[in-house]
């Protein structure tokens, strides 16, 4: 776990000040920082602002990614946070950026307090509370969705502009990795890939690049991410944020929000996962009518599915010759530090995965998937939990 100290804290305060006093031509003084915690070494605080030329909030967010991180990752945040900024306010899925320097990797960001975290929605013991939270969390998804909708030029605009790339999606190259492997890690664990999982596979990873409901996404739209406040949901967190096919984010929503489930709510669970992807089609169909039929709309959101489960799957496989173990990378895919809600170091959560997973396809009526998710999940069992 990474000690983030004070001396940092301060140092990051600081930098805040500087680039606020830039932006407003006279000095900004901020103080009273509190950490709000950060993923890897990226230091996330919030400050009280005391010297108030630009009429701002009375507090700001600062976050501060450290120089020697892969760059990528500031780039697309910043062309994330800038995009979203400009949206009406109805469609912005979270805070606004009031000041950057890629230079030494800041963003201030607005604040928006303390709400309720998705997390302790779903944990609790009130399964109507957790109901009316993922139907909130699937419409808040399409909303952004139908919202952003044809703005993809103007998004690799600003990323090409800033970075001077608008490629760089690092997902989309970590499941390409993780289906190009997929035929040997499972042979490993004594389970066939049939050619119909394969071009599935396959398939879901060109929903990164490609993709018929192309829509802004900010990446990780897990639970750990969301927070519910007087103005509705909220994601925080835009860490290599982009465009890509819709059906993924919703359906990374149905891979984990099942980690956090209490008892009570996992007893609900086919009826969860049905009200936040009711909710979500209620705010998309309009402009993708394809996705108004359920077996369409199931396929695809099944095939999304069926990739997040296997690239949550790999990243705790080793990737050497031998048996299957819990050994999890000290870091996250690709290198990059970041806790994604898709990666765990818990052997049940992934087990779990692919058991909902084979039932959603059995309701979808896909026997194909059903069965090999079953496969995947019996073997996993026995070479981690027996």
């Amino acid at each position: 776990m990474t000690v983030i100290t004070e001396s940092r804290i301060a140092g990051v305060v600081r930098a805040a000040e500087a680039v606020l006093s830039h932006r407003a031509g006279s000095s900004v003084t901020l103080a009273d920082p509190e950490d709000l915690g950060g993923s890897g070494r990226t230091v996330v605080v919030r400050a009280r602002v005391l010297a108030n030329p630009l009429s701002m909030d009375r507090t700001l967010v600062i976050k501060a990614l450290p120089a020697d991180e892969d760059p990528r990752a500031f780039h697309r945040e910043l062309a994330s946070y800038k995009y979203a900024t400009a949206l009406p306010n109805e469609s912005r899925p979270g805070p606004q950026l009031i000041a950057s320097d890629p230079e030494i990797r800041v963003l201030v960001l607005t604040d928006l307090g303390h709400g309720r975290s998705m997390n302790s929605l779903l944990s609790g013991t009130d399964a109507i509370e957790a109901s009316h939270a993922v139907s909130a969390w699937g419409q808040a998804l399409g909303r952004m969705h139908a919202a952003t909708v044809g703005g993809e030029f103007d998004f690799r605009a600003i990323l090409r502009r800033d970075a001077g790339t608008a490629d760089g999606d690092i997902l989309g190259e970590s499941a390409v990795r993780a289906v190009a492997d997929a035929s040997a890690q499972l042979e490993r664990l004594g389970v066939d890939l049939p050619s119909d999982v394969h071009d599935r596979l396959a398939a879901a990873c060109l929903l990164f690049p490609e993709g018929d409901h192309r829509a802004f996404s900010p990446s990780d739209v897990g639970p750990e991410n969301i927070m519910l406040n007087d103005a509705g949901v909220q994601f925080m967190d835009y860490e290599w944020g982009g465009f890509r096919d819709a059906t993924l984010d919703i359906a990374y929503a149905l891979v984990t929000c099942g980690a956090q489930l209490s008892t009570v709510n996992s007893g609900h669970r086919t009826d969860l996962e049905i009200a936040m992807v009711d909710a979500w089609r209620s705010e998309v169909h309009g402009i993708w009518p394809a996705l108004g039929h359920n077996g369409e709309s199931s396929r695809k959101i099944l095939t999304a599915r069926l990739l997040w489960t296997w690239l949550s799957t790999i990243w705790m496989l080793p990737a050497h010759d031998g048996v299957a173990s819990v050994e999890v990378p000290q870091v996250s895919p690709a290198g990059y530090t970041h806790d994604w809600a898709l990666h765990t170091n818990d052997p049940r959560v992934v087990v779990a995965r692919w058991t909902d997973l084979s039932a959603a396809a059995v309701r979808s009526g896909d026997q194909v998937v059903a069965e090999f998710a079953a496969r995947v999940g019996a073997a996993l069992q026995r070479s981690w939990l027996t």
